[in-house]
């Protein structure tokens, strides 16, 4: 059977609920790890991620940036500074994920900007757009992509941003109760420290 592309197929938090029984969880115990007992940074850590925001900063007054320039300006040095370009981690780009829909002959196919693995387990999907687009555009497919994890007796985890913000998404999948939650937004583009948590809860992530 043919397959659909999930960009086309997931376009709506909605659709992405109803196609994967997800439900958005309640309890504000569902995804702790963004704000509970971060890794703390050093000077050097900070003065890395200054850089990076003065660089952001600087190439974004000159106008929106391009879901690529995010990529290269903002995303892959957090990467980096968060250590998730060395060893135990391994990195992905554009990979290909097929998902076979439950109850249904549908199969979607669709492409993860950047996903990083430790010893075959997924780590974290990194998920961009442009600055034009608002961060909450790339949801359903990111949620998308989050089901096609194939370990399912452990959280799955996502950073979605358009440059300006970044959101954290945390899907755990089980048999009967499949459910989803987000952090609040973090915002780069309105102070450095912004961009310290993002890279604190990377680091949190990498560690569980």
């Amino acid at each position: 059977m043919p397959s659909l592309a999930v960009t086309e197929a997931i376009t709506t938090i909605s659709t992405a609920e109803t196609k994967f029984g997800l439900s958005r969880s309640p309890s504000l115990d569902f995804f702790t790890e963004w704000q509970n007992q971060l890794p703390e940074l050093d000077s050097s850590d900070r003065i890395n991620l200054e850089i990076l925001w003065r660089r952001y900063l600087y190439h974004r007054s000159s106008g929106s940036l391009l879901e690529s320039t995010v990529m290269l300006l903002l995303v892959s040095p957090l990467l980096t500074i968060a250590g998730l370009y060395d060893p135990p981690f391994l990195l992905k780009a554009k990979e290909s994920v097929l998902i076979n829909l439950a109850d249904s002959e549908e199969i979607l196919q669709g492409r993860i900007d950047v996903l990083i693995l430790s010893d075959r387990l997924w780590i974290i999907i990194v998920e961009s757009k442009k600055t034009m687009l608002s961060v909450w555009s790339g949801l359903p497919q990111t949620l998308a992509y989050l089901m096609a994890s194939p370990r399912n007796d452990r959280p799955n985890f996502a950073l979605l941003t358009n440059g300006d913000d970044i959101v954290f998404i945390k899907v755990f999948i089980k048999l009967e109760n499949q459910q989803y939650g987000m952090s609040k937004v973090f915002a780069p583009l309105v102070n450095q420290r912004e961009l310290e948590f993002a890279c604190q809860i990377l680091r949190k992530i990498a560690e569980i």
